[in-house]
């Protein structure tokens, strides 16, 4: 064991620990233990302090041996995951707006520093978590905009998964382009459309996600760097805040952006409940496309088969449930808590500072990554494997006398009702009825049940 002290007193250390004091604390503190910090943010933060401390070295800030050791961690943190993760102890849930953290970041990379300059760790006189490895710095300009890059980096994988979406369904909208069926409006008989027009249209919606969550990005990637705690730039020159910036994007890949308002961009963090909003439209688009399924697959119904992935009862032998439609319901049900928690999380961000940045990210980067696996599950045991059963397709549709609605310009709305009435009392078949009551010839009650006139697939 060794021993770290600060204002506070003392505290024992694991000898080897790339963490000290300040996570040791933390993590007496705040045991919530089953609250991870995503690994994208992680990363996200050390490509943060990479950026920011080549900045200070190039403006004489830090010292070349400080740099070329702390860059060596940098690089193996990344490198060795486990590493990095078994020294990060800090759970995701803390107070303090994120300063937690940012200090476990800090001593991590400040004492594997140390052991490429052949230091121990602990042993802070040359790299120092706070004057060295923190210089220019604050937790309240560097956690924001470590948080914004992971959040592009889950994006831009949700992004990816959302277009297979895409593709996905509008690959099956071309393969049920010729099945018949009735839509409905209330959940009620309609007008008759294709199962492959259904399709099409969750498709259509999906593509309005893909342009929500590519404007989701743009305004993430405006960032608060450099303004330091408050956002006045105290102890961050100038020259050092342009090098830092420049040097984040070409580690990042990203076109980050200073904002043009330091102190507003650090009081107010409404950008990311802007950016959740489009990405809980998503996940309302993937509730509205999952529960349509369930329906459309309900044993009463049956116009479409979902692939059989799991048994479905402990109790009822043969039973299957559409279990996956179920898991991107209950992902939709997470997003729109989530909206909530962010909602009341923004608009309680006091003057020049917001504190509820740790559970923001926790939610924000958590909603991500779910949708995005459940999304590609939803892909691959769902919707690849859909069928139409055609027979059930054709009942429904045959059955309805809801499509009678097409001879309201021949007939009138007033006669139109009394057939469906009369056709649902007596049962018999619409065009039977239409053919007894002579409103019909057979060659008239043919060109009546062109199904392609009908659905405006042939111009009439």
């Amino acid at each position: 064991m060794r021993i770290e002290k600060d204002f506070l007193g003392q505290v024992f250390i694991p000898e080897n620990a790339l963490y000290g004091i300040h996570s040791e604390r933390a993590r007496n503190n705040f045991p919530v233990s089953d609250s991870r910090i995503d690994p994208y943010f992680m990363k996200a933060y050390l490509l943060v302090k990479k950026a920011c401390l080549k900045a200070a070295f190039e403006i004489g800030e830090i010292g070349k041996e400080q740099w070329e050791a702390i860059e060596k961690a940098v690089h193996f943190l990344i490198d060795n995951k486990e590493v990095l993760e078994k020294n990060m102890i800090v759970p995701a849930l803390q107070g303090g707006a994120g300063t937690s953290f940012h200090m476990n970041i800090n001593e991590v990379i400040a004492n594997q520093a140390l052991l490429f300059a052949e230091r121990k760790p602990g042993e802070y006189q040359l790299i120092h978590p706070n004057d060295t490895v923190n210089c220019c710095q604050s937790t309240n300009d560097t956690y924001p905009s470590a948080l914004s890059i992971a959040l592009i980096w889950r994006l831009r994988e949700l992004t990816e998964t959302v277009c297979r979406l895409q593709e996905t369904l509008q690959e099956k909208e071309r393969e049920f382009s010729g099945i018949y069926k009735i839509a409905r409006t209330q959940m009620q008989d309609a007008l008759p459309i294709t199962l492959g027009m259904e399709f099409g249209a969750y498709a259509e919606a999906v593509s309005r996600d893909r342009w929500r969550l590519y404007k989701a990005e743009e305004r993430l990637r405006v960032v608060n760097l450099g303004g330091t705690a408050v956002g006045t730039s105290m102890n961050a020159p100038r020259k050092y805040i342009f090098s830092a910036y420049n040097y984040l994007r070409e580690y990042t890949g990203i076109g980050l952006a200073k904002s043009e308002n330091l102190l507003e961009a650090t009081s107010n963090q409404d950008v990311y409940l802007e950016a959740f909003g489009w990405v809980k439209v998503f996940a309302v688009n993937l509730h509205k496309i999952a529960c349509d399924l369930r329906f459309l697959s309900s044993s009463p119904v049956g116009e479409v088969k979902l692939p059989k992935v799991q048994a479905g009862s402990s109790m009822m032998p043969g039973k299957v449930n559409p279990v996956i439609p179920e898991l991107m319901i209950q992902i939709a049900y997470e997003t729109i808590s989530s909206d909530t928690l962010i909602t009341q999380a923004v608009m309680n961000g006091h003057l020049e500072l917001n504190p509820w940045l740790p559970v923001i990210a926790s939610h924000f980067l958590r909603t991500l990554k779910n949708l995005k696996d459940g999304t590609e599950s939803f892909i691959e045991n769902c919707l690849k494997g859909i069928e139409a059963d055609k027979q059930k397709c054709q009942e429904g549709l045959f059955s309805s006398y809801s499509i009678l609605t097409s001879l309201n310009r021949k007939l009138g709305y007033e006669e139109i009702a009394l057939l469906v009435k009369e056709g649902i009392e007596s049962g018999k078949p619409i065009e039977k009825l239409l053919l007894e009551k002579k409103l019909l010839t057979k060659e008239e009650a043919s060109d009546f049940f062109n199904l392609n006139k009908m659905t405006r697939q042939e111009k009439q």
